[in-house]
């Protein structure tokens, strides 16, 4: 660079860093990583709490349906008084009796009660995909909120930073236009292009502000501080690099693939108790009862006394028409379970169409960025050419303000396709069911210590 150039850069160069160290050192010793912002959310975020609930829930309501193959006793008791006082009798004739019994029974031979017990044991593999789509779905809402305010800080500094520059082009205009050496046209543009970068700011400001917002809401802080990511940035590439490897693993991982087939083996089930109406039921049975009768009886001068039973035996139940009932439940069952069938096909594609768009969209995003980085050197360069034609008569002001324009807006967008980049890595981990607190821990690897 001719050492002209160096000097007239040299101002600006210093402005805009001040600018960029001011905007970054807020709250930087107090930064958060993603990884303690994540363990925060999940002890916080009441949609994740909710789906963690719901699956411990799960497991009690099996156990009910488990209680179907267990034995179970019932206990009944009674008391009542009675009074007779007939004319024929000479006095009134009093009595009073109390009695109790237990029944037990323990299911020998149930169809329909061994297809529920069965169809419990699959509500919990449907439970833990539900909560696993809930973990995912947190991680990509906090990795998302997290590099949204990281984008908005670095849109802000930017902005700032552009603001600095066009201040300082705007005061060289001005002085130049006191010496004669510039037009009044130089002076009005750059005070134009301040006055928009002013209102750039202030959006900014805003955005910033909203995000922040968001982010604290979500994990339950305040005044959230991200780290930012380690220069030189480094994105890893999505591996493996075949789109249809990461469908091949979906389609056996995602959770909604998962809920879909457990949808269907419950629907299958469904069949077999609904058949379980054309077959009998066997239970062995057993009771023991006991009553005590005191005081004047009817015909009796006087009775008390106590008395107990007991028996065991086996029951058996058979249904031997219902009316058609059977029948149609039957023929509805089947027809769900074509419903259930098209449901795992339905799930499939979705989640294979849904994992090739964030494989590409993951590819594009890396390909944006090595595009951008090169159009952050190549606006460098134009901006030190343009500067240099502004000293020499060839450019006017205005060039060397959309030259500054331009590399900031080329730097504002750079950072956030990088933050993107990780972003899209990790919805593509979740298209394709992969999505674990592990991925948090390796994104949390690219950020500043």
């Amino acid at each position: 660079m001719p050492s002209s150039v160096a000097h007239r850069l040299a101002p600006f160069a210093k402005t805009a860093l001040a600018v960029f160290i001011a905007a970054a050192l807020p709250g930087l010793a107090a930064a958060q990583s993603l990884q303690e912002l994540y363990d925060a959310a999940r002890g916080f975020d009441a949609t994740y709490l909710a789906a963690r609930a719901n699956a411990a829930s799960a497991e009690f309501k099996a156990e009910q349906a488990y209680a179907l193959g267990r034995p179970s006793a019932a206990l009944t008791a009674g008391a009542s008084a009675g009074v007779n006082d007939s004319p024929s009798l000479p006095s009134a004739k009093t009595s009073t009796t109390v009695s109790g019994a237990v029944n037990g029974r323990y299911p020998l031979f149930n169809r329909a009660n061994g297809a529920t017990m069965d169809q419990a044991r699959k509500s919990l593999v449907s439970a833990q995909a539900d909560l696993d789509a809930a973990e995912q779905d947190l991680i990509l809402r906090v990795a998302q909120a997290y590099f949204e305010v990281l984008a908005s800080q670095d849109a802000l500094s930017t902005t700032r930073a552009n603001k600095a520059a066009i201040t300082e082009q705007l005061a060289s205009a001005k002085r130049n236009f006191e010496v004669g050496t510039a037009t009044i046209t130089d002076a009005r543009e750059a005070q134009a292009k301040f006055d928009q970068a002013s209102a750039q700011e202030i959006a900014a400001e805003n955005d910033l502000r909203t995000k922040r917002v968001n982010l604290d809401t979500l994990v339950g802080r305040s005044n959230v501080q991200p780290k930012p990511l380690l220069t030189p940035v480094v994105l890893p590439a999505p591996m493996p690099a075949n789109p249809e490897e990461w469908v091949t693993v979906a389609d056996q991982q995602h959770p909604a693939v998962r809920r879909a087939r457990v949808g269907l083996e419950v629907a299958q089930l469904e069949i077999q108790k609904a058949r379980a109406g054309t077959l009998p039921t066997v239970d062995a049975v057993a009771s023991v009862s006991g009553s005590d009768a005191r005081g004047q009886l009817p015909n009796y001068s006087r009775s008390a006394g106590t008395s107990t039973a007991g028996s065991v035996g086996v029951q058996l139940n058979w249904t031997l028409f219902s009316g058609g009932a059977v029948q149609n439940r039957i023929k509805e069952t089947l027809s769900l379970e074509e419903k259930s069938r098209q449901d795992v096909e339905a799930a499939r594609r979705s989640v294979a169409s849904g994992t090739r768009v964030a494989y590409f969209g993951v590819q594009s995003g890396l390909a944006q960025v090595k595009a951008l980085e090169a159009a952050e050197s190549s606006s460098k360069l134009a901006l030190e050419a343009t500067q240099l034609g502004y000293k020499v008569g060839v450019r006017v002001n205005l060039d060397v303000l959309n030259a500054q324009t331009q590399l900031f807006s080329t730097q504002r967008d750079l950072a956030k396709a990088r933050y993107d980049v990780l972003v899209n890595t990790l919805r593509l981990r979740q298209a394709s069911g992969q999505l674990a607190p592990t991925d948090v821990d390796a994104v949390n690897r690219l950020l500043a210590k």
